[in-house]
């Protein structure tokens, strides 16, 4: 059960930082968006941490680190990928930027 509940917490910031680490990847660098990028996700993994009576074992820091900054770089690169496939024009949404594509008349775009 414990492995489950580390398992799900891991799950839960990788993809929490995706959509973050696209954003990041689209500002200027220590600009305040890029510093919002990268901490306005740490207060919702404390939250859930707390939600899911995950604990403050040592062991789980490196664990859920590891999976945010590789939400973060799997985000960044999905932008770097997007703008080399020259799917412009983008914006630092990934969820926006997905859906345009997907439905043109949402957006406008014919």
């Amino acid at each position: 059960n414990y492995k489950m509940k580390i398992l799900l917490a891991v799950l839960f910031v990788l993809l929490l930082n995706i959509p973050f680490g696209y954003w990041r990847a689209n500002v200027k660098r220590f600009s305040p968006e890029w510093i919002f990028a990268i901490h306005i996700p740490v207060p919702l993994i404390i939250a859930y941490r707390i939600f899911a009576e995950l604990g403050r074992e040592f062991h789980m820091f490196p664990i859920l680190i590891s999976a945010f900054f590789l939400g973060q770089f799997i985000g960044g690169k999905i932008f770097s990928y997007r703008k080399k496939m020259d799917k412009s024009p983008l914006t630092s949404c990934l969820v926006w930027d997905v859906v345009k594509e997907s439905f043109p008349d949402v957006s406008g775009q014919a």
